[in-house]
């Protein structure tokens, strides 16, 4: 007998949630490596290499899972868009596994010129990896950290319902992917100052562990010694449920209703023949 293996629709999904999220870090934590262990670039090669990476990031997961590449974007699709509240946990759970596997990959592979910056593995190179308040130099705290995560991943997702939004001026020709890029540009240029613009929880929290199990052992906190992995975490959870209901309230409302899918949403098997894909749905960030 010849012809495919049969998996879950939903695990193709998960792969998919994995390896979109692997390939966003890939390109996210390895420009930041490169510009402050290499001394090649910088914040302008970093806003791009995140925003590039999320652009790579979709278009690669974009048909089987919508996406969305981050937690902060899984659960505000959930709250208003309909996306199935079952698969909020294990879509986060591949999202922060994608960001732990490429984190540990950049780790590897940029060892020595990290090791021979920084031989104590401190927060002078923590940054290349998760975030800190002020970028670990500015006088910004972990409040400050929170009320700039919550603003930036507000931005974020009333953008990207803005984008792909059908029944509004969605880009077309398959450029979402593209959008999304610069809107990710955007934030970085704009946004980066008080806390990096991690605006994605498993973006974060995954190459956080990594740097943990490798050699970071102060990861999880800040410059001033103070427990800091939750903001990068809360904070983006709050502003993205924030931002999508803003954009419910401000414009969804108010656009002529139709039957076109919602964001982030995923094709049904019989959809899937007759139907083009649903529009891409992601997010994601980065420090300088």
């Amino acid at each position: 007998m010849t012809g495919r293996v049969k998996f879950p629709v939903v695990a193709g999904e998960l792969v998919a949630e994995f390896a979109g999220t692997m390939i966003l870090i890939l390109f996210g934590v390895g420009v930041v490596a490169q510009v402050v262990a290499g001394g090649l670039g910088g914040h302008d090669s970093i806003a791009w290499g995140w925003g590039l990476g999320v652009t790579l990031g979709i278009y690669t997961a974009a048909r089987l899972s919508g996406a969305h590449l981050n937690p902060a974007v899984t659960l505000a699709l959930a709250f208003f868009k309909g996306f199935s509240w079952r698969k909020v946990l294990p879509y986060s759970v591949a999202q922060i596994a994608g960001a732990f596997v490429a984190a540990l990959l950049v780790r590897w592979n940029y060892n020595e010129v990290l090791t021979k910056v920084d031989p104590g593995h401190t927060t002078k190179t923590q940054g290349v990896f998760s975030t800190l308040p002020g970028n670990g130099t500015l006088p910004v705290h972990e409040w400050g950290g929170l009320r700039d995560q919550v603003i930036g991943t507000a931005i974020l997702l009333f953008l990207i319902l803005a984008i792909t939004d059908l029944r509004n001026t969605a880009p077309g020709a398959n450029l979402d992917p593209v959008v999304i890029g610069l809107l990710i540009v955007a934030i970085g240029m704009a946004w980066g100052t008080d806390a990096g613009y991690a605006i994605n929880p498993a973006r974060d929290f995954g190459p956080r562990l990594a740097s943990y199990l490798t050699g970071y052992h102060s990861a999880w906190r800040d410059q001033y010694g103070e427990l800091y992995f939750w903001v990068p975490i809360v904070g983006p959870l709050i502003g993205g449920v924030i931002g999508a209901g803003l954009y419910q309230a401000m414009i969804d409302r108010f656009l002529p209703s139709g039957e076109e899918p919602q964001p982030g949403t995923v094709p049904t098997t019989e959809k899937a023949a007759s139907k083009p894909a649903p529009p891409p749905t992601t997010a994601e960030f980065k420090t300088a």
